[in-house]
C-alpha cells in the first residue's frame, strides 16, 4: 500500500471556492425572505419539477374555475399548483378548498391539507380520502413513464368527480 492510499480525500481549490459559492448562493439567494416569510413556499426551488409562478398561477385559475364554488381540489404531485391556491393570488382561491398530495414530507407543514402520496401505491391514500370527493384533480405525474402514468391514473379515477387536469409530457415507447 502505497503513502498515497492513506491519504484523506481532498477537494481541489477550485471545487472548494465552487461549493463555497454555491452554498453561499442557497443562503443568500433573494427569494429566500419570501419564502420564509410565506408559510405557503415550502420546498420552493428545492424540487427539479416546478413551474414558473405564472404556469403555477394559471394552472391555480383553471382548477379553481372549474372546481366552483366551495369547490374541492387534489393537486397530486403538483405542490406550486397549490401554494398558488394558498398564496391567495389567484381569484376565488378564497373559496374552495385545495390539497396537495405528495411524496416530499416537507409538505405535511401544511397539516390538514397534506397528503402524503406515493405512486408506487396509488390507492394506499387515508380512510379520510374518500373516493370521487374532489370536483377537479389536477396531476403532475413525477416521471415520464407508462407505469407511473399509469398508476397515478388510478389515483385520479379514485379522487375525481370527473374533471381532470393532467399535466405532463409524451411518452414514447422504445421500439
Amino acid at each position: 500500500m502505497s503513502d498515497s492510499d492513506d491519504d484523506v480525500p481532498t477537494l481541489s481549490a477550485h471545487t472548494l471556492a465552487a461549493l463555497q459559492e454555491f452554498y453561499h448562493e442557497t443562503r443568500t439567494r433573494p427569494d429566500q425572505d419570501r419564502m420564509e416569510s410565506d408559510p405557503f413556499a415550502v420546498g420552493a426551488r428545492m424540487s427539479q419539477f416546478w413551474y414558473s409562478d405564472e404556469t403555477a398561477a394559471l394552472l391555480a385559475e383553471e382548477v379553481v374555475r372549474e372546481a366552483g364554488e366551495g369547490g374541492r381540489i387534489a393537486c397530486v404531485s403538483a405542490p406550486s399548483v397549490y401554494q398558488k391556491l394558498k398564496q391567495g393570488v389567484v381569484d376565488g382561491s378564497d373559496r374552495v378548498s385545495a390539497f396537495v398530495l405528495e411524496y416530499d414530507r416537507r409538505f405535511a407543514t401544511y397539516a390538514d391539507d397534506f397528503i402524503f402520496y406515493d405512486y408506487n401505491e396509488p390507492l394506499s391514500l387515508p380512510s379520510s380520502v374518500a373516493p370521487q370527493s374532489f370536483d377537479i384533480v389536477l396531476a403532475d405525474p413525477p416521471y415520464l413513464s407508462e407505469e407511473c402514468l399509469s398508476k397515478v391514473a388510478k389515483t385520479i379515477k379514485y379522487l375525481s368527480k370527473g374533471k381532470v387536469l393532467l399535466c405532463t409530457g409524451e411518452y414514447k415507447r422504445s421500439s
